[in-house]
């Protein structure tokens, strides 16, 4: 009898442990493991450049292959300007990968180079094309093989909205229509969409209508020069100018109170530079020091 009543408790507490693993897992937005640096596109300072080869593993140690195959045909095969910044920053492993068949993505002679990497890079363009290309090929299991070594996948531009689950501005007809023919992303970080040039283009409020259409989405736009660092459930934004978080009570709470008289305010917020967000609970992580005889949150 007290055999059976230890067997019975020792499964039990399997069963609780792998109820608990799965629950932790299920709640992950960012990936479990490695980094991502999702850029908004335009200019991108030094000080980008040389974070994404820190996360890479340092300029001796870096690994990047740089996927240019976002852009037009007729530069699909290069990415000078990336190449040669990170070249200029120490990096010396450096591979151009590009095809437009998802045949070919599946091919593990294409895949070897990713085998090795410890970071990519995704450049701008049109990122319908991105999914064209890879998804659910080899490839795409390689860039997830990635993270899970503990490496980056960064991006910026057409490369930052490729990251989300799912993506805006995917239409092939022309990025002006939110939500065209493609609409699923490579889902590094999940139920996330992410807009880009957020405030050089005057794109603030284009987000909002997708936030009411998928209330279960979190909208995430940066602008140009900027950039969010996201490991596991946390984000940092870094760069020159500011992210919009778009949530669905917070739009919600908006339009019922479309004086202001809520305490939430307008439709989305911002954050600047060294700001974090806390991708599960979908709120602001406050980091100023506790004042005297104020506890620490």
């Amino acid at each position: 009898m007290k055999k059976r009543f230890t067997l019975l408790f020792l499964l039990a507490l399997l069963a609780n442990l792998s109820h608990a693993q799965t629950t932790s897992i299920s709640k992950m937005v960012g990936p479990e493991k490695g980094s991502l640096m999702i850029v908004g596109g335009g200019a991108m300072g030094t000080d980008l450049w040389t974070r994404f080869v820190e996360l890479a593993g340092g300029p001796a140690a870096a690994n990047i292959v740089i996927i240019p195959t976002a852009g037009e045909d007729s530069s699909a095969n290069s990415a000078p300007r990336e190449k040669e910044k990170l070249i200029s920053l120490g990096v010396q492993n450096i591979t151009i990968l590009h095809t437009r068949d998802p045949k070919v993505a599946n091919q593990e002679s294409f895949v070897a180079p990713l085998k090795k990497a410890t970071g990519i890079w995704f450049v701008g363009g049109r990122h319908w094309r991105l999914t064209d290309s890879y998804l659910n090929t080899l490839a795409h299991k390689e860039f997830n093989a990635v993270l899970s070594r503990g490496g980056v996948i960064g991006g910026t531009s057409a490369g930052a909205t490729i990251q989300g689950s799912f993506m805006v501005r995917g239409d092939t007809k022309g990025n002006s229509i939110m939500v065209g023919d493609h609409t699923q992303g490579l889902d590094f970080i999940h139920n996330v969409t992410i807009d880009q040039h957020f405030l050089r283009r005057n794109r603030q409020f284009d987000l909002i209508d997708v936030i009411k259409a998928r209330p279960e989405l979190l909208g995430i736009a940066i602008d140009e020069g900027t950039a969010i660092v996201v490991q596991q459930n946390t984000f940092e934004v870094l760069g020159v100018s500011y992210v919009g978080i778009y949530e669905a009570n917070q739009i919600a709470n908006s339009t019922k109170y479309p004086s202001g008289q809520n305490s939430t305010g307008g439709p989305f917020y911002f954050l600047g530079k060294g700001q974090k967000f806390d991708l599960q609970t979908r709120k602001v992580i406050d980091t100023r020091p506790a004042r005297p005889n104020e506890p620490a949150k």
